[in-house]
């Protein structure tokens, strides 16, 4: 996500994450080797529904798409489309899964899925870029806070600290 909490750009574009960003040594590779299943929402796959290169074309396997209007969506190769809640649609996809873990592409289905309680860990990787626009990581207005704990370190309830100065062209 972005350094102001967009997971995606206007129209869930996703240019940003292609211009200037270093990825982690491995971290893609990592995310292929335990990824069993994805569970996507109905807007960001309309915007790319090719999933041949999730992963950057590192990862294949089954790929489930939420939708409440099924009937009019575009199929792809790959990808099931399914229409039900979101705690079936979990089910369906940790099935699939075959013990491996099942990722979460989208904000509102991740918010819907925090609200039941069926998150079991959220992987933030933040990047340096300040977008102003788009789709929220988490977007609740009015909704009570959901604290968090850091797995990846020895003081859970700490806050992570980054500083960024504006990037030379």
């Amino acid at each position: 996500m972005t350094l102001d909490g967009f997971v995606a750009g206007p129209n869930h574009s996703f240019d940003w994450m292609m211009e200037g960003i270093d990825d982690t040594p491995g971290i893609v590779e990592a995310y292929a080797a335990t990824t069993g299943a994805i569970l996507c929402g109905r807007s960001g796959y309309d915007v790319d529904p090719d999933v041949s290169m999730i992963y950057g074309g590192l990862w294949s396997g089954p790929v489930f798409m939420l939708t409440r209007h099924p009937h009019d969506a575009v199929h792809a190769d790959g990808v099931t489309i399914i229409s039900c809640d979101v705690a079936e649609a979990v089910r369906l996809g940790l099935e699939a899964a075959d013990g491996k873990n099942l990722e979460i592409f989208s904000a509102d289905i991740g918010r819907q899925l925090l609200a039941l309680g069926l998150i079991d860990e959220i992987h933030l990787h933040v990047a340096p870029i300040l977008l102003g626009d788009g789709i929220r990581l988490y977007d609740e207005p009015g909704g009570a806070p959901v604290r968090l704990e850091l797995i990846n370190g020895d003081r859970p309830l700490a806050e992570v600290t980054m500083q960024y100065r504006p990037a030379v062209a």
